[in-house]
């Protein structure tokens, strides 16, 4: 282990008096013992602990001191992220159910899956349509506020007192909803794509898919969008998707203690796992009208995990989802039938005299690409700072919500001042899209480019780049508006509001690409050969998001879905790729950065390329807590009731002699099994006297399933105590092994391939010598100093 890097840990600060924020978690020692090779100990000791997304109990729920600064440092593993379920347990209850159903049963579950997921689809495209008419209304209202006050006092003076409107406006949304993601949900903040990804990887994200996390989503990112900072709806509805799904598919409601005795079979991660991807589909599906996108978007970006006929129930979802929003937004407009708008954010159909491109323009498109990944490299390293800032200094609620209010507040200031010295003004023609057009300082029958820039809604603004007419927009004034609206989007990105990354992108892309275009008309003879800036806006703004947030497949198709659009799929897919790798030769995308700001276990689809020679012996975790076949319950409570080893996997051996040497495996068992059989007193003297009252049934497990009660809860007396638990018919008597010479890459492949939390090591005699588990694989990495391991921590 002499060759790996070893990163030095922050320290903890000596305080043993409990004080501690929500960000800081306790000052427990913490100890892992794994064997390494040469018979060496590794040693975590007294560490600070950062904890980013944990559940606390109510006798932690007490009044903390907080410290002015949170020591972070991005090279530590949490240990607080626990891993779900991928794998089913196949023990004697799983089989005796699977024999008692008939052909015509199994049928019956695929017709539920697909009815489901026809149901996320109905609920995600509901869910969007009420945020779009919401968003609409609100902006308007604003708008009008703003335009009668500005048009007064243009000729009065004063301008100051529009200003200080606009800006209170905005602060009074952004307000509203911060308050309820920092104080309520902070779950909710930002898109929700890194927690939807890590979800899907196998991560237990606590409260990321609960029904509070779906409401204060939806209210935040309709006050974000309406408080005019610089975000989008996608990530949220993204999100929201996946909430939507995880709720309906297992037919009840934890937060509302409502059990609707539905869809009971699907109580486990396995099958939430996919209905999650569908609803995350159906999110892209109904913010892009792309059914097709949001599949790839599932498959590219979120699953972990995949199978041809999930492909097809997830595509379903998708169209569901977007004939719903587009359904209801027609009855809303007083269209009823014409199903016309693509999605939540509409970009409008290119026309057919504009699509065509050249191929001497493909050079040009790859350097359009290339500036793309470097923006957006700039881009994610301004914010990768601004995001250890913020875990440094802005962690309590109340300079959260400061926060976002100020950043609305100078948005709506740069705005402002863009707009007042702006002299580009165009002519209001009857071809004229824009639907909140400012006059200002302009003539009669004319509108302030500037205003319509910064004034609509995101996506309003990147329609506008698309499609108004060549000669629209002033090289200035795109300019002027790419390098503000640039630093107001690094700067929203990550704080406490609701909010999405995809359209701010696309609308800074859309800038410096329509800028690009009107450029090349000036440096060319022939304006005719460059007639039309409109799609280089559109492959500006696929090269800035795919600098950003490094999709390729996915995000081409969605465009071209969009768009309606299918001659530019080759050029997006060129610009995409090129974005990809170059901005991969500086930083990571913006998602995976997040993710790893977070402390996170995620597990990418392949080990670090340096690692062959690390074997399972060194790797794993060691001496493994084991249980007999027949167990005593006083131990079982014993080793449950330990928190300073919380561990939720036990290997059950044929025997555990005294003097530690390891037992045989005879199968695993987990801690929410345990806690069951636990709960309904399943002993072997209650057995043998007939005081059960019947036979504890897979159905027993599914109920208690997600929110499995603590141990403490749980009362064993001591006469209990004494009494015997026979494992044998609740285990899973066929747990994956490997031998302890295994390769890090093979045990990596089998471990994430087949979506395990427990691995078990075994020696050449099927003894059990150790256990691997998702920290134990997530701590390697290829950094510059070659293969490191990350230190794990309470995080």
């Amino acid at each position: 282990m002499a060759n790996i890097a070893k990163k030095v840990s922050w320290s903890g600060r000596g305080d043993d008096r409990g004080e501690r924020t929500p960000l800081l978690n306790g000052d427990e020692e913490v100890k892992y013992n794994r064997q390494l090779s040469g018979g060496g100990i590794f040693h975590i000791g007294r560490l600070s602990t950062v904890d980013l997304e944990e559940e606390i109990t109510p006798e932690e729920d007490i009044v903390r001191s907080r410290p002015k600064e949170i020591p972070h440092n991005e090279k530590l593993l949490s240990l607080k992220f626990e891993s779900l379920d991928y794998d089913n347990s196949e023990n004697q209850l799983f089989l005796e159910e699977e024999r008692r159903m008939s052909h015509m049963g199994f049928r019956c579950l695929e017709i539920r899956r697909w009815v489901i997921c026809g149901l996320i689809g109905f609920l995600t495209g509901l869910i969007a349509c009420m945020i779009d008419i919401a968003v609409e209304k609100l902006a308007g209202y604003k708008y009008f506020a703003v335009k009668l006050n500005i048009e007064k006092y243009t000729e009065l003076g004063g301008l100051s007192i529009s200003l200080i409107l606009w800006a209170v406006l905005n602060s009074a949304f952004v307000m509203f909803g911060a308050i309820a993601v920092a104080f309520v949900e902070p779950i909710a903040a930002g898109s929700g794509i890194p927690q939807i990804k890590c979800f899907l990887n196998g991560v237990k994200i606590p409260r990321v898919v609960r029904l509070k996390t779906l409401v204060i989503k939806v209210f935040g990112v309709i006050c974000s969008v309406a408080g005019g900072l610089a975000v989008g709806k996608e990530g949220p509805m993204i999100h929201s998707g996946a909430v939507v799904a995880a709720g309906v598919s297992q037919g009840r409601s934890t937060s509302l203690k409502k059990d609707f005795k539905i869809f009971e079979y699907f109580r486990r991660d396995t099958e939430k796992r996919d209905f999650v991807s569908a609803g995350a589909a159906a999110g892209v599906s109904a913010a892009f009208g792309a059914p097709v996108g949001g599949v790839l978007f599932s498959l590219e970006e979120g699953a972990s995990f995949w199978n041809q006929m999930l492909t097809w129930r997830i595509f379903f979802a998708s169209m569901v989802s977007t004939f719903t929003l587009n359904f209801f937004l027609s009855i809303y407009h007083g269209k009823p039938g014409e199903l016309s708008s693509p999605g939540l954010i509409n970009f409008g159909r290119f026309d057919s005299d504009s699509v065509q491109y050249n191929l001497y323009e493909i050079p040009l498109f790859i350097i359009m690409g290339a500036l793309g990944g470097v923006l957006g490299a700039l881009f994610n390293i301004i914010n990768y700072w601004l995001t250890i800032f913020r875990i440094r200094y802005i962690h309590r609620p109340c300079l959260q919500v400061m926060e976002a209010m100020l950043v609305a507040a100078v948005t709506a200031t740069v705005s402002f001042a863009m707009i007042y010295f702006s002299n580009d003004c165009q002519p209001l023609g009857q071809d004229n899209t824009e639907e909140y057009p400012l006059q200002l300082f302009c003539a009669d029958g004319e509108y302030n480019s500037m205003a319509t820039a910064f004034f609509n809604t995101p996506e309003r603004s990147v329609r506008s780049l698309f499609h108004n007419p060549p000669g629209t927009y002033n090289p200035v004034t795109l300019g002027v508006f790419t390098l503000a609206y640039f630093f107001l989007a690094v700067w929203t990105y990550g704080l406490t509001v609701s909010a999405g990354v995809f359209i701010p992108s696309l609308l800074i892309g859309a800038a410096w690409g329509r800028l690009f275009g009107i450029l090349l008309s000036f440096i060319a003879s022939s304006q005719s050969i460059w007639a039309d800036p409109g799609k280089y806006a559109l492959i500006g703004a696929a090269a800035q998001l795919g600098g950003i947030v490094r999709m390729t497949l996915s995000l081409t198709v969605i465009l071209v879905e969009a768009t309606g659009n299918v001659t530019y799929g080759f050029p997006i897919m060129l610009v995409l790729m090129t974005a990809k790798i170059v901005g991969d030769y500086f930083i990571e995308g913006l998602y995976d950065i997040h993710i790893k700001l977070q402390s996170v276990p995620f597990l990418h689809s392949d080990a670090p390329p340096t690692s062959h020679w690390l074997t399972a012996r060194e790797v794993m975790s060691s001496p493994v807590t084991c249980f007999n076949r027949v167990e005593k319950v006083g131990r079982i409570v014993d080793v449950l009731s330990n928190t300073s080893t919380i561990h939720n996997g036990f290997p059950v051996v044929a025997h555990t002699s005294e003097n530690d040497e390891p037992g045989k495996i005879c199968g695993l068992i987990l801690r929410s099994q345990l806690i069951v059989l636990l709960k309904h007193k399943v002993f072997v003297e209650r057995a043998s006297s007939r005081l059960s009252q019947r036979k504890l049934q897979l159905k027993d497990f599914r109920d208690a399933y997600p929110r499995f009660p603590p141990i403490q809860s749980i009362h064993v007396s001591q006469d209990e105590r004494e009494c015997m638990m026979d494992l044998t018919e609740f285990m899973n008597p066929t747990p994956y092994t490997v031998p302890q010479e295994t390769s890090l890459p093979r045990v990596f492949k089998l471990f994430r391939a087949l979506g395990l939390r427990h691995l078990v090591v075994v020696d050449n005699e099927n003894r059990v010598v150790g256990l691997v588990t998702r920290k134990d694989l997530a701590r390697y990495h290829v950094g510059k100093d070659g293969l490191e391991e990350l230190h794990l921590a309470q995080t």
